[in-house]
């Protein structure tokens, strides 16, 4: 029994040090440009920041699964659109709502979930009022509240936030180190220093936290009344993805990440062959468009400013890629 355990033990070592072989090093780097066709691969991280650290900012449940419904697939509000842009940038059209294009940081938590969800309802809480609405909600609150949601920093289920909005509803809540809001967000970020460190590197994952209901961001705010809901919740339809963001805002959108996308750079991310899968992430979509004629999403991550794009990214759009097509979720605002 013994050399059984060793035995294993032996294996799972060496398929750890393979996975840890290539990983964010130069030659990785190369052998992506050299596949890839519509995207650039780039440095994100230092080199010495553990797969481990990356799949702990994983944690979208049920990529491309709507087990959990409803498809939404009509409203008669899409009639006000009666053609679909070729572009469409939410930060363009709406100018006013500063949350539509403010990149995030979840830390050492996978609490994309949470941050996708609760960053898109902020957007369209904003578009729905007219701009008199301009702050951002609680993923901190949603996180660490919701039940039903998920796991906190273990990850969660998109669809199930946006039910927890039209059930129980949600508080505003800043970045971190901010008293912006009911409840800011308590996960300290995961930023490369002035020595190129990242200053999440050999931190333990971020433990849940424990649920507060009372406001401790501005005290001034009344912790009950500060509550916004939504009135459903919903996964949408591909055909519907675009006519639900004109006419409402952002969405949330989970899909599947390869080692490959934690070096995106610019261009349209399409997974490159042999590329290794390590966990689900969510995120917010914003718009579409075209790159040197590839159709493509465009999307806010929660990695800060120092990732990717400065914080966005355009992945393929049309194919289903990653799962994306089929794992967008929303709600309409009851404001």
């Amino acid at each position: 029994m013994s050399r059984v355990i060793i035995l294993l033990s032996v294996v799972l070592f060496s398929v750890y040090q393979t996975e840890q072989s290539h990983f964010l090093t130069d030659d990785y780097i190369d052998q992506i440009n050299a596949k890839a066709t519509t995207w650039k691969a780039g440095r994100n991280f230092p080199s010495d920041i553990s797969v481990e650290q990356i799949k702990s900012m994983l944690g979208a449940r049920d990529v491309g699964l709507t087990v959990n419904g409803p498809v939404k697939s009509e409203d008669k509000n899409y009639a006000n659109y009666h053609y679909i842009p070729r572009t469409f940038d939410a930060r363009k059209k709406w100018k006013n709502c500063k949350t539509i294009g403010h990149i995030r940081d979840q830390g050492k938590c996978g609490s994309c979930w949470a941050l996708a969800t609760t960053s898109a309802f902020s957007d369209r809480m904003c578009i729905a009022s007219d701009d008199d609405f301009n702050h951002m909600l609680s993923a901190e609150e949603l996180a660490f509240c919701c039940r039903l949601c998920g796991f906190g920093c273990s990850g969660g289920y998109p669809i199930q936030a946006w039910k927890y909005f039209s059930r129980h509803g949600i508080v505003t809540g800043g970045d971190y180190g901010s008293d912006e809001g009911c409840q800011p967000y308590n996960v300290p970020p995961c930023e490369v220093d002035d020595e190129g460190q990242n200053t999440c590197k050999d931190q333990p994952a971020e433990k849940n936290h424990r649920c507060t209901k009372e406001c401790y961001g501005d005290s001034n705010i009344d912790y009950k009344n500060d509550h916004v809901y939504t009135r459903d919740a919903y996964y949408l339809a591909p055909n519907t993805i675009q006519k639900d963001i004109l006419t409402y805002g952002p969405v949330a959108a989970a899909f599947d990440v390869y080692d490959d996308f934690i070096y995106y750079k610019e261009g349209v991310y399409v997974k490159t062959e042999n590329a290794t899968y390590l966990g689900g992430h969510a995120v917010k979509m914003i718009g579409w468009g075209y790159y040197l004629g590839t159709p493509y999403w465009l999307m806010v991550n929660s990695w800060n400013t120092q990732w990717g794009d400065n914080g966005t990214f355009k992945i393929l759009r049309g194919n289903n890629e990653c799962g994306i097509d089929n794992s967008t979720t929303a709600g309409v605002t009851k404001y």
